[in-house]
């Protein structure tokens, strides 16, 4: 064999297989080549430190596609990808020699100085993973770095004529046969191995500044097993490198480059891995466009244009498009008569998703973004065996996931919790623990169904990044409850705002750490004592006080929690009053929210249950006190004055006119318009603020005398705070509100004729049109369930209007 050109000529040397990393046309002519030279041991193109892994790679379990991980042991997070998927041509030479009992060993830089060196970006995606046969590497580097490099196929692609170095690959390699029984299968790697010579030639090694280094360990290792296994030998590795690798160097000449590189203690293992992270072309991506078309190719016997389109067909029909066996027929006539067209060997995807367009999709694009994402990219996750080498941490979240029945998948789902149910609360605790180690499996996400505290909804992807997640979490403990407890320790000891150690506190709670939560109060108490910012106290109560109300529902014990959140509470009804006035505007909107925001809080935490909480009403008077305080002081900006005044009215705690006297007063002509029009924001400011004016004459009335009676040199000042108010009503709101106002007052009462006409009733202007009114009657009898003459079967009366509509109201 000749080591060069990868000839058959004679025995003298090792045969050097050049490829493109995840290309199937390589993974066939590799197979082939293996096959007819049978070498003594097959050498590959990665860090030396999984040669012990390769035996995992026949394991029953194992299910590519699949990564090789390497990781810093003292610092988890510089790690690095090698992935390999069914079709590249590493993993098939490496299942090729398991099958026929030969050797394999790594070759590349040990992950030991890739790890130590440069940045993470530049270790990211090291060995098989880069895009090109010219191994590009993909990591997250810098922009200059990447302009000088040289693309090996594209400049091979432009010198036959193509614009596409992609289409060009395909052609000659991908879309063409073995070349049929009797063909030299090493012609293909001699043909590539000279073009890349000429290459290398012309351009030396191309901005790719770390390959000599790289290379230079290469044939030190081609050496080492020469002399071990003699020539008889295969190296499978990028094709840019088969020049280097053929080139005669002293072993003095390799050692130098190689010495003092730095290096640190690597550990290796076998991760999952995903079609969608192999498309990817940045980070930790292999950058192939198509993994989902490529396996198609490598997998298909025979046919491949015939068997996608049926898959094609398959998906479609499963999505309710009405595809038949006319379309699919129809649609390989088309593909196969566009490739001819186009001089193709074989309809690429490109023909194909033309095809679909026009036959299966009626000349659109919404089948071909199904298509991309289900079939050309995939949503593929690779498996792991259990006994492969991982870190403690990994090993218990595979038994808690396991014993959960809480499956990782590449597909993007929703999951819908029950609390009430053990399987489901114990589902909870993992994710809400993985999320505190920062291990984002899954977010949760706002149900559809139900909103009750016993629910919870979660959005779920398992990411092949997440590995390296999981090692560097595994410093805080072995288990997931070890682990997520002592980060929340520490957490809570490094926290710099009160706000974000009662949001720990909640998070706590969610993942059910009583061990940490000790840790947490005793912070909390400590940065409470010290913080007089009335902002801080507001920002950091809503979270203790939905930690109270979680704590409730899952049975732990909370009252530490409530101790706390009554005295920030306390604390927050002291200092806001003296906080509002002199406020600018960026000042009272913030402010704004922290007024809602303690008013939700309030409302969770005095809840009327005197049995249990005594407190709480006591709790809900003083607010609203603090309420009528910030409505009533002239100091305090309109915004904060109208929001504290619409609070009191939504609870109740106004009184007949009491809405309108301080409305008329925020309104009155000695107040400046562009106040005024802040208080309007504050009161009627919000998705829900239209309804009311549109339910209650009066109000709207005084916002209209008061806009009629603004100056011409003010209201250029006013008309921006009022559309931001208006702008956040729905179309409808909006509508009807200038119906009302078109319409102006209502100054005649609708009754019928003779009957004297009834009081106003608050909120619905003035008189009641009682026909009206009994209409709605029948229906409400309906939702609620009653009799036909209402409770007790009393005859149905109008006598009192205002309370029955009132109540309906309420």
């Amino acid at each position: 064999m000749s080591g060069r050109g990868g000839r058959t000529t004679d025995r003298s040397g090792p045969v050097l297989l050049g490829v493109r990393h995840h290309g199937p046309g390589s993974a066939r002519a590799v197979r082939a080549a293996l096959e007819q030279c049978t070498p003594a041991a097959v050498l590959i193109e990665g860090p030396p430190e999984a040669d012990e892994l390769v035996p995992l790679a026949a394991h029953a379990e194992m299910r590519p596609p699949v990564a090789l991980l390497a990781h810093a042991q003292d610092d988890p997070g510089r790690a690095a990808f090698w992935p390999l998927a069914e079709f590249s041509p590493e993993w098939v030479a490496m299942r090729w020699a398991l099958e026929h009992g030969v050797p394999v060993r790594f070759i590349d830089l040990p992950a030991a100085h890739s790890l130590a060196g440069g940045d993470d970006g530049e270790t990211a995606d090291e060995g098989t993973g880069e895009q090109e046969a010219g191994d590009q590497e993909t990591g997250e580097q810098g922009a200059g770095a990447a302009e000088v490099r040289i693309d090996p196929i594209g400049v091979l692609a432009e010198t036959a004529g193509y614009d596409d170095p992609e289409r060009w690959w395909e052609d000659v390699v991908e879309h063409r046969g073995g070349g049929g029984a009797g063909a030299d299968a090493l012609a293909p790697f001699a043909a590539l191995a000279e073009a890349m010579a000429a290459l290398r030639e012309t351009y030396g090694d191309g901005g790719h500044d770390r390959d000599p280094v790289r290379e230079a360990h290469m044939r030190l290792r081609l050496r080492a097993a020469r002399k071990e296994f003699g020539d008889d030998l295969a190296v499978v590795c990028g094709a840019w490198h088969v020049p280097a690798l053929a080139q005669r160097t002293t072993m003095t000449a390799d050692r130098q480059l190689l010495k003092g590189l730095p290096k640190v203690k690597a550990a290796v293992t076998w991760v999952p891995w995903t079609h969608r992270r192999l498309s990817r072309r940045s980070g930790y991506g292999a950058g192939i466009a198509s993994p989902g078309w490529y396996g198609h190719l490598f997998s298909a016997p025979d046919r491949p244009v015939e068997r996608w389109l049926t898959k094609v067909a398959g998906l479609l029909r499963e999505e309710d498009y009405a595809v038949s066996s006319a379309h699919v027929i129809e649609a390989v006539r088309l593909a196969e008569g566009l490739a001819t067209v186009r001089g193709r060997p074989l309809a690429g995807l490109t023909e194909l998703d033309d095809a679909v367009r026009a036959v299966m999709g009626d000349g659109t694009d919404a089948p071909s973004l199904l298509i991309h994402d289900r079939l050309v990219v995939g949503e593929v996750l690779g498996e792991v065996p259990e006994d492969a080498p991982a870190v403690p941490l990994q090993r218990d979240i595979a038994r808690s996931q396991r014993t959960l029945r809480l499956k990782p998948e590449a597909l993007e789902r929703e999951l819908e919790l029950d609390l009430r149910k053990e399987t489901d609360a114990g589902r909870s605790r993992l994710l809400h623990r993985l999320r505190l180690l920062g291990i984002p499996w899954g977010e949760p996400t706002r149900s559809r169904g139900s909103t009750g505290t016993f629910r919870e909804t979660w959005r779920l992807r398992w990411e092949p990044e997440l590995a390296v997640r999981v090692a560097e979490a595994g410093i805080w403990g072995t288990t997931v409850l070890s682990a997520a407890t002592a980060k929340a320790a520490s957490e809570a000891a490094g926290a710099a705002h009160l706000a974000e150690v009662t949001a720990l506190a909640e998070r706590c709670l969610l993942a059910e750490l009583p061990d940490a939560l000790p840790v947490v109060m005793q912070a909390l108490s400590d940065r409470a004592a010290l913080d007089a910012d009335v902002g801080h106290l507001a920002q950091a109560l809503p979270a203790l006080v939905r930690s109270v109300r979680y704590g409730d529902v899952r049975g732990t014990d909370a009252v530490a929690l409530r101790e706390v959140a009554t005295g920030l509470a306390e604390r927050v009804f002291v200092g806001l009053p003296p906080a509002c006035p002199g406020l600018d505007a960026d000042g009272a909107a913030d402010m704004r929210g922290h007024l809602d925001a303690t008013h939700q809080a309030v409302g969770l935490l005095g809840q009327p249950d005197t049995e249990r909480r005594p407190e709480g009403n006591g709790l809900r008077t003083r607010w609203a006190g603090v309420l009528r305080a910030v409505s009533e002081r002239d100091t305090v900006p309109g915004l904060l004055r109208g929001r504290a005044t619409r609070l009191l009215l939504d609870d109740g705690e106004l009184g007949d006119g009491g809405a309108e006297r301080l409305m008329g007063l925020a309104l009155s002509p000695g107040t400046p318009p562009t106040d005024a029009a802040g208080w309007i924001e504050g009161f009627v400011g919000g998705g829900d603020g239209g309804m009311l004016l549109v339910h209650d004459e009066r109000l709207l009335a005084l916002v209209d005398g008061w806009l009629t009676g603004v100056p011409d040199a003010a209201f250029t000042d006013v008309l921006p705070l009022l559309r931001r108010t208006f702008a956040e009503y729905e179309s409808g709101v909006r509508r009807t509100l200038g119906e009302l106002v078109r319409r102006g007052p209502a100054t005649a009462p609708r009754h019928p004729a003779g009957d004297a006409p009834d009081a106003a009733v608050p909120g619905f202007g003035p008189g009641l049109d009682r026909d009206r009114a009994a209409a709605v009657l029948p229906t409400l009898r309906m939702l609620l369930g009653i009799g036909q003459h209402g409770f007790g079967d009393d005859p149905p009366e109008l006598s009192r209007p205002a309370d029955d509509l009132t109540g309906a109201r309420t």
